[in-house]
């Protein structure tokens, strides 16, 4: 019989959760985690991994289509749709397969099944798990962390029923290539899914309910990315909302309001893209004292909850819903767990978020906005695309970089980037931050050339008055 006596015991086995358990095994804890679905949790089968294998088949086939730019020929580009979904497909399972030999390599002991809080006091939690109605077993751990995650909030009257309007786990593995598409929200999901099936050729239509697209992020950078996701044909309609759908065989007519006035749209699918809610239910949080606002479990720095020994990490605490954020919020959970010297507290304006639509787009730390709003006298570089020798070697001369700095510090207190490659430079900022690089450590730092990285050192100079190349 398997042991069912943990050091910890984790519920939920995404991102967060799994690293979670092997950093907690790494620390000497004996540990368990409990999985009810897959390996690795919405992100690498159904989320961030799946999604980057669809947008990069309609990165090539962009590519395809603009063969004669670079010199080439590719007449006659096509693409199958079902062998686009069954390379996404395969990859999440050969990344799900590799999360399963971590863990057995790390000596974390996984159950299949659904973990529930049950019960047991501070130093003896009760976690019971069940398949398919029956039991598997009860563990006891002396710290419980809930790592459940989050899925798709769904808005009255806008319901998925799965074949005319999607959630993003239909938008994975599309039956049919719509003629036609409107997507509900312009966050990261939306906004993703809105670039891959317009790229196939999908006359698509995105709808905002905030006065611009992408509005986590900076202004400036939103601004640019409707200019470049209108360039490429999509239709932006920002400050509306999708007051219902009616079906209609193959189709589905959404009206449209926005600024008092109606409009309706007819299309062959809606995907709705409207944030996410924490999966709070059924895992015994009753007769706890734990708090929940909005779906999501309220904890302190440390990510304990308000009831002794039990924690909770990633999307299930609220935004922002990023898979580093988990892990991280989970490393630095067990690590003070372990009683670890010189643990700190995640500092979430240090975290990167990132975007892979076309143009991609990134971001760290405070826009120029919301810094002018706690006071700073800022200081804001800007560097675009059409300077740099690699960006127009690569064909991608459309591109901005800004960097807001604190002007009596010189502390780099945000970046923000829409172009080509820049989910991959933006850990370069982040570095900057979590080292508390000055302007000036930035500026004396060597950028090889060519590459787009030397747009980030320009847009430093920039905001001091120092910029070479533009």
């Amino acid at each position: 019989m398997a042991d069912t006596s943990f050091d910890v015991v984790i519920v939920g086995a995404g991102p967060g959760g799994y690293v979670t358990a092997i950093r907690a095994a790494q620390l000497g804890l004996k540990t368990a985690v409990v999985e009810a679905n897959h390996l690795g949790g919405i992100c690498l089968n159904w989320g961030c991994i799946p999604t980057k294998a669809l947008l990069r088949s309609a990165e090539i086939y962009h590519y395809m289509k603009h063969a004669k730019d670079y010199g080439l020929s590719c007449e006659g580009a096509s693409f199958d749709l079902d062998a686009v979904v069954k390379r996404s497909r395969a990859v999440s399972k050969q990344l799900n397969s590799g999360v399963g030999h971590l863990l057995k390599k790390n000596k974390v002991t996984v159950f299949d099944g659904w973990g529930k809080l049950a019960g047991g006091s501070k130093g003896a939690r009760k976690v019971s798990v069940e398949k398919d109605g029956k039991a598997v077993a009860e563990l006891t751990g002396k710290h419980v962390v809930l790592a459940t995650g989050a899925r798709a909030r769904e808005l009255p009257g806008l319901e998925a029923d799965h074949k005319l309007v999607w959630t993003y786990k239909d938008a994975l593995v599309p039956n049919t290539m719509p003629k036609r598409l409107l997507v509900i929200g312009s966050g990261a999901i939306g906004i993703e899914f809105a670039s891959f099936f317009n790229t196939l050729g999908a006359e698509t239509t995105v709808v905002e309910v905030m006065d611009r697209v992408l509005p986590v992020e900076d202004p400036e950078i939103s601004k640019l990315a409707k200019k470049a996701f209108e360039k490429q044909g999509m239709k932006i309609i920002t400050g509306a909302s999708v007051k219902s759908l009616k079906k209609s065989g193959e189709t589905v007519t959404c009206t449209v309001e926005q600024g008092g006035k109606s409009q309706d749209i007819t299309v062959d699918r809606v995907i709705s893209a409207v944030g996410i809610v924490g999966n709070v239910e059924d895992i015994g949080l009753e007769g706890t004292k734990i708090k929940v606002d909005r779906t999501h479990i309220l904890t302190n720095e440390w990510s304990e909850t308000d009831e002794p020994g039990i924690y909770a990490i990633g999307d299930l605490t609220g935004p922002p819903w990023l898979a580093h954020k988990a892990e991280h919020e989970g490393v630095i959970c067990v690590e003070k767990i372990a009683g670890l010297k010189g643990v700190h507290p995640l500092d979430r304006s240090r975290i990167p978020g990132c975007t892979y639509c076309h143009p991609q787009v990134a971001s760290v730390g405070l826009t120029e906005e919301k810094a002018k709003e706690k006071g700073y006298d800022v200081k804001v570089g800007r560097f675009s695309f059409i300077g740099n020798g690699k960006a127009i070697a690569l064909g991608e001369p459309e591109g901005l970089i800004k960097t807001v700095f604190d002007g009596k510090t010189g502390e780099l207190l945000g970046a923000h980037m829409i172009g080509a490659e820049v989910t991959e430079l933006i850990q370069g900022y982040s570095i900057a931050k979590t080292l508390e690089t000055t302007e000036e450590e930035l500026m004396h730092t060597v950028f090889p050339h060519p590459t787009l990285s030397e747009m980030m050192h320009e847009s430093v100079l920039d905001a001091y008055g120092k910029v070479i190349h533009l």
